[in-house]
């Protein structure tokens, strides 16, 4: 394990933010006391892979959304309240989102779709990437320390941690999509 994690140690980071964020980048920030990876490289690599994924749905909403939804009526009629959800909470949701769990496709789709505008857009994922790859590294970081993870541990007990992680991860997004849910009912 600790072998892979030295060659591919950023690159497996880069990806598993990409496709699913917490888990991959609290697996990364947790072997930092151990000197396996770097914080600011982990914060960078995951804020990358975070970031492209962003973009890729962005410019999905944004280029074929509305010719999506109107070809599906019944859709369109759903997504209507999102849509005007998206614009009433527009700050607190472009600056949240990274955290909420199960949103993270969702999201920077309906954004797209929404008309918001690409640099717009760009300055928010950046600030709300950054904040989020930032917050979890640390929270990775002290929870691998108090652990004590090691690459050997990480290896022998992988899918428990992963478990943990997922977990952990689920339960923050929970917590702020409740947080977020209850300050728009305010």
């Amino acid at each position: 394990m600790e072998d892979f994690l030295n060659e591919y140690g950023y690159v497996a980071l880069l990806v598993g933010t990409f496709l699913e964020g917490e888990t991959a980048i609290l697996l990364a920030s947790s072997l930092i006391h151990r000197g396996v990876f770097g914080g600011l490289y982990t914060v960078f690599f995951a804020f990358a892979g975070s970031f492209i994924s962003d973009w890729i749905y962005y410019l999905i909403g944004r280029l074929n959304g509305k010719l999506f939804l109107a070809r599906r009526p019944k859709l369109l009629t759903k997504f209507e309240p999102i849509q005007y959800f998206l614009r009433k909470n527009q700050l607190m949701i472009l600056l949240s989102y990274r955290f909420l769990y199960g949103f993270r496709v969702v999201i920077p789709l309906a954004v797209g779709m929404s008309g918001l505008r690409p640099l717009t857009y760009l300055f928010y994922t950046i600030v709300s990437g950054l904040m989020w790859a930032a917050l979890v590294s640390v929270l990775g970081y002290w929870i691998g320390r108090w652990l004590n993870i090691t690459a050997a541990v990480l290896e022998i007990n992988f899918l428990w941690i992963v478990l943990g992680f997922t977990g952990l991860g689920l339960c923050i997004g929970l917590a702020v999509r409740w947080l977020a849910m209850r300050s728009t009912i305010d």
